[in-house]
């Protein structure tokens, strides 16, 4: 398995803290990239600026990947644009949430 697999796993785990979808399948990571064999580069946003998590949500992704065997640093950027909406959400993120 490639290390942005391992990468999507340990993201799968982690979960908005308003809506019951991993923030995988919410569509909240825009770009996961693997550098130098073990730096990664991940590029998030959140509901909403104002999201209750703003602090905490980044830092629980980070300490996340950091869990992956061979992955020694996180880059992650939060990022507003493009800002995220419903339909970034992966087809079963839809379904569980009966939209």
């Amino acid at each position: 398995m490639e290390l942005k697999e391992k990468i999507i796993e340990e993201i799968k785990k982690i979960y908005d803290p308003e809506i019951p979808v991993n923030i995988y399948d919410l569509g909240l990571i825009y770009d996961i990239k693997v550098e130098d064999k073990n730096t990664a580069k991940i590029k998030m946003t959140l509901t909403s600026p104002n999201c209750p998590v703003a602090e905490s949500l980044p830092k629980e992704v980070k300490d996340g990947i950091m869990q992956v065997e061979g992955i020694e640093n996180v880059d992650l950027k939060l990022v507003w644009d493009p800002p995220w909406n419903q339909t970034m959400m992966t087809e079963a993120a839809k379904l569980e949430l009966n939209l």
